[in-house]
């Protein structure tokens, strides 16, 4: 491993933890404690914010972020490719700062870096989603984020019409549609939902608390079976 890579990891690692000591960070690099002292003195004299001593720990000054000056061109271009591929299937506001944060990172990156992401030729031609079912995915999200119950006026595959409320959990993304996992409070049970399908939407006032056997872990333990539409 270059010193360069052991340096990024190094601090990677205390970044993680409140309190790191020379002997944790030499297993986990494989190296001498010695080493890590002299690697932990380096980081230092470049200013880096390590607090801590030889032989009690060490730990990084929690409002310290590093640059995104240490991706690679590959890990560049990776970057540009996830926010072209996914930009046509999220909703606006979500996309915008996508491409807001991408901005960020690109301007910041070495000049190498920069060329090769813009360089790529890796585009996503598919056919953008209604910006109905967009509008609708991100009140969902929003939902999701601030546990709002919900309550939908639904069309199953058969054109059979529905109302629900329900506690959305996560919007799950299948090649080609986006469908709501959530807690039906009709049926009182996980249920799926096609947000396509969805012809009305009204989210809140009301508010939902995590119980057991109702919450997203205990959704995903279920995914040994099809979830029901």
């Amino acid at each position: 491993m270059r010193r360069a890579d052991r340096l990024f990891q190094l601090l990677q690692l205390m970044r993680g933890r409140r309190l790191s000591t020379a002997d944790w960070l030499a297993q986990r690099l494989e190296v001498s404690v010695r080493t890590v002292y002299r690697d932990v003195a380096a980081l230092q004299a470049q200013g880096v914010p390590i607090d801590g001593e030889a032989g009690v720990g060490y730990r990084v000054a929690r409002d310290y972020n590093l640059p995104p000056l240490m991706f690679t061109a590959e890990q560049a271009q990776a970057l540009v490719a996830s926010v072209r591929i996914a930009r046509n299937r999220l909703d606006r506001d979500l996309a915008a700062r996508a491409e807001d944060a991408l901005s960020k990172i690109l301007s910041v990156l070495p000049t190498d870096s920069r060329a090769a992401a813009d360089s790529l030729q890796l585009h996503s031609l598919s056919r953008p989603h209604e910006p109905l079912h967009l509008d609708r995915l991100g009140q969902l999200r929003r939902a999701i984020e601030s546990k709002c119950v919900v309550c939908i006026q639904y069309q199953d595959v058969n054109g059979q019409p529905s109302d629900r409320w329900l506690r959305p959990l996560a919007c799950l993304y299948w090649d080609t549609v986006w469908t709501l996992s959530a807690w039906c409070e009709l049926r009182e049970d996980f249920r799926q939902f096609r947000i396509d399908r969805i012809q009305q939407l009204q989210v809140g006032p009301r508010t939902f608390a995590d119980e057991p056997g109702k919450t997203l872990a205990d959704l995903l333990r279920q995914v040994g079976r099809p979830l029901p539409q």
